[in-house]
């Protein structure tokens, strides 16, 4: 059997907006060095500006955010370029980034980083009005775990092989990673389906250093329909998933081990 193998790897400086893909990079006991470390602050009630919630933040995909130099400590991350939907940018450091963004979206914002300011992080939500979900067409309000801007984990894993069942149920859809905003997509060639579930309460160990234990599916929400780039809106993506996999699409996973990942690394299942 062919072992599994580490494809491709993400991270999202600035929570909700796109992000960038990576060769390699370190993981530390808060995940992907730089990943989630921005966000944007609804100054109006202190929530997040949250792409699951497109009713408030319709257009959070149309932003990219990049570090403008690869992050090596994580109490002292690079700033970050922000570029808008009209090819423009800014950096984290800029005195007006905070009106231009607020000019963009349309509400009180500023950009943020995890401090004293940060530790009661709370967002918002929408569910749509797709059958299998529980409260549809209703918005919620939750924390993120303490200390992060994550919603639940703070590692995503995702598999060729559930990308590819997905595309085979709806093969009438697009289905590319960015839609899942994942930080770890793992080829397993010898694998078919929904994969990931067998792996929850397991430990992976990649590459020669970083050791992962899974905890829990991955949860879907409306963020996997949203239209991004040249990708369009699409709620097959999310019905699919709660139809034949009960809404998930991966799974979390909490660093056991700390180091170094790359693309084309090992991956044993333990």
């Amino acid at each position: 059997m062919s072992q599994p193998t580490v494809v491709s790897l993400w991270r999202y400086p600035v929570k909700s907006m796109m992000g960038e893909e990576l060769n390699a990079t370190d993981i530390t006991e808060k995940g992907v060095v730089g990943d989630r470390k921005f966000a944007l602050i609804d100054t109006s009630t202190g929530k997040l500006a949250n792409a699951k919630n497109p009713l408030k933040w319709p257009n959070m995909f149309d932003y990219r955010a990049a570090y403008v130099e690869p992050p090596q400590d994580p109490a002292k991350l690079p700033v970050v370029r922000i570029t808008f939907p009209d090819g423009s940018w800014g950096v984290t450091t800029d005195g007006d980034l905070n009106q231009r963004l607020t000019d963009e979206l349309s509400r009180p914002v500023k950009i943020a980083t995890l401090s004293s300011e940060t530790e009661d992080v709370q967002f918002e939500g929408y569910i749509p009005d797709i059958e299998g979900l529980n409260n549809r067409n209703t918005i919620f309000t939750r924390s993120s775990p303490e200390g992060t801007f994550y919603d639940i984990g703070i590692i995503h894993l995702l598999t060729t092989a559930s990308l590819n069942k997905l595309r085979e149920l709806i093969p009438e859809s697009r289905i590319e990673v960015k839609r899942f905003r994942t930080n770890i997509v793992i080829d397993v060639p010898d694998e078919e389906g929904f994969v990931e579930n067998s792996w929850i309460g397991k430990e992976i160990r990649i590459g020669d250093e970083v050791v992962l234990q899974v905890t829990q599916p991955c949860i879907r929400c409306i963020m996997t329909t949203l239209s991004q780039g040249d990708l369009p809106n699409d709620p097959s993506v999310l019905r699919a998933a709660v139809k034949h996999n009960k809404g998930a699409m991966g799974v979390y996973a909490k660093v056991i081990q700390t180091g170094r990942i790359r693309r084309g690394d090992k991956i044993v299942i333990e």
